[in-house]
């Protein structure tokens, strides 16, 4: 009698590539639970009648309707390019971006002459704004202090 645990003779087995053993087992336990997809869960499907949508099913429901065939497949278009040109357009996609990621990396460029830049958008950009007078500020949030307290409560 074997006196190795079970658990040990599993793994062994599983090691050893003995499917034999475990292709039943398998078996017993995906069985059950596979099987609960055979049939067709449709077939005595019902609409409530009071549902919203009733009215709408019945008249877009139509039994005696022709299902479709493997005949009405359409055939294969003939103006398509071939398979292998779309692998051949697929790495040069691949290769357009490794050229991207190879001219952006981190050590590939610098910022030169920022100093001329900056300058032309001052430039451009026009004279700076004169800084308001304290006297203004000081106004200007006074007004928006009135502007923004409420108005009494009406009288009852």
């Amino acid at each position: 009698m074997n006196d190795e645990p079970r658990g040990l003779a599993l793994r062994r087995v599983a090691a050893g590539g003995r499917c034999l053993v475990l292709g039943p087992v398998l078996g017993l336990v995906l069985g059950p639970l596979l099987s609960g997809c055979v049939g067709n869960p449709f077939a005595d499907a019902r609409v409530d009648p009071r549902s919203p949508v009733a009215s709408e099913v019945a008249r877009s429901v139509r039994p005696d309707a022709a299902y479709p065939t493997f005949a009405s497949i359409p055939a294969v278009p003939k103006d398509l390019r071939p398979h292998r040109q779309y692998g051949v357009q697929a790495a040069g996609i691949d290769a357009a971006a490794a050229e991207l990621v190879r001219d952006t990396a981190d050590d590939s460029w610098t910022l030169r002459n920022t100093d001329a830049f900056a300058a032309e958008i001052r430039a451009a950009a026009g004279p700076d704004a004169v800084p308001g007078q304290a006297a203004d500020t000081e106004a200007f949030a006074k007004e928006l202090r009135r502007r923004a307290t409420p108005p009494p409560s009406p009288k009852r």
